[in-house]
């Protein structure tokens, strides 16, 4: 490890990236490790095969069954979950930093040697239906699902989760091929951080994972989706609408100012634009917000609300108006300091978490092929301006815009 960092990197011979930050004073320790096994790199018509694998491999490896391998998480004291995305399948662990090996030893397991027993399939199906059954029930994350497979080029917005028809169709074998094919170590990174020995910890991954062999990576087709205008129906109590549109990624030069737009839009406080102008002067609806969603290629700020039927039209003018009032009037200098205010104590905040330092030392690889230091997320938003955000606010462009809607009955889109 460098003296001048906390921070170390080891690349292995089979293309595995581990990535480990000491982090003084703690007492736990968490791992995160992205494999590159996301919905992405489904089948067209098997889509769900990613969710159920991330589940299949805790049931069961190495030379325990499903009980016994959770019971040695459990008197590990291991809080972990395991689960898919569109692009990657993540794992991620916290424990004592005493019992981190012993957790790492029980993955190389969980990854490497997973049981994958036929008996463990249909009630796996069973929970994965279930969960596609309660997005019927919860219209907000059904209609964000919708938005991105709409918006992104196929297959970067597959919805996780995957399909009914695809889940049902899925076999045993089906799903061991995409273990096969997917769960490689050429693209997989493994984040740690928390009380940690970087030596001895390098050493062990050398010794659990170092003979994982590597493989192609698999073949990908994009396409184009859409449509940009569409209305989902569903007779439901509320209207739902989303949509999005692109800004800078995460590697770009103008990435905190995208950023910076995006919470001065519709961030998590209560002088947000959207918040103010949609619900609180108007009280068209409860929640409303703008989120930042990046991939390696491209990103996009997405919008989010819902509404009753007889508010709906005109909560989506008032969104639209805002978007474009941020383009044409850019942002004022109190907005600026209490977006950066929020952004820097949520990156403060995150340090103080092993579990969420792990998580993003593996996600700033896989973005920027490096990792990030406080100091320099902090230089960052303290160089932003009034001036700089304005500017980058008044070249977005909105052509490429995708609106969806969710409910009742469809509403007026502009062109």
């Amino acid at each position: 490890m460098p003296e001048d960092s906390t921070i170390a990197q080891h690349e292995f011979s089979n293309g595995l990236v581990l990535l480990a930050e000491s982090m003084p004073g703690v007492q736990s320790a968490a791992f995160t490790l992205l494999l590159p096994a996301g919905a992405a790199y489904e089948a067209d018509d098997r889509g769900g095969a990613a969710a159920m694998l991330s589940e299949w491999i805790t049931r069961g490896a190495g030379e325990r069954d499903s009980h016994e391998l959770l019971t040695a998480l459990d008197n590990l004291g291991v809080n972990h979950s395991e689960s898919a995305q569109g692009l990657h399948t993540g794992l991620l662990a916290a424990t004592l930093g005493r019992n981190l090996i012993p957790a790492l030893e029980l993955y190389a397991d969980i990854v490497l040697r997973p049981r994958l027993d036929d008996e463990e399939v249909e009630p796996i199906r069973a929970l994965a239906l279930q969960n596609l059954r309660s997005l019927e029930d919860d219209p907000g994350t059904k209609v964000i699902y919708e938005l991105r497979r709409r918006h992104f080029p196929d297959p970067w917005g597959r919805p996780a989760p995957g399909t009914p028809e695809g889940v049902a169709a899925l076999s045993a074998d089906e799903i061991r091929r995409f273990y096969r094919r997917t769960y490689r170590p050429n693209g997989a990174i493994l984040g740690v951080a928390g009380a940690i020995d970087w030596p001895a910890l390098r050493d062990v991954v050398g010794r659990l994972f170092g003979d994982w062999p590597s493989l192609p990576a698999p073949s990908v087709q994009e396409r184009a989706t859409g449509p940009r205008r569409d209305h989902i129906l569903r007779e439901t109590q509320q209207i739902q609408i989303a949509l999005a549109y692109p800004t800078a990624t995460f590697a770009s030069p103008d990435y905190y100012r995208a950023r910076a737009t995006q919470t001065i839009l519709g961030g998590a406080y209560s002088s947000a634009r959207l918040f103010t102008e949609v619900r609180e002067k108007r009280g068209l609806c409860y929640s409303v917000y703008a989120s930042y969603e990046g991939q390696r290629d491209r990103a996009a700020i997405l919008c989010h609300a819902g509404t009753s039927a007889d508010r709906a039209q005109e909560t989506l003018d008032v969104t639209l108006a805002e978007i474009d009032r941020l383009r044409r009037s850019g942002v004022e200098p109190d907005e600026l300091e209490t977006m950066r205010a929020g952004l820097k104590s949520a990156l403060i905040m995150q340090q103080e978490s092993s579990m969420s330092r792990s998580a993003a030392l593996a996600s700033d690889w896989y973005y920027l092929g490096r990792v990030r230091s406080l100091d320099e997320i902090s230089a960052a938003l303290d160089a932003l301006t009034p001036a700089s955000v304005t500017a980058f606010a008044a070249a977005q462009d909105l052509t490429d815009m995708t609106i969806l809607t969710l409910g009742p009955n469809a509403l007026s889109f502009p062109a």
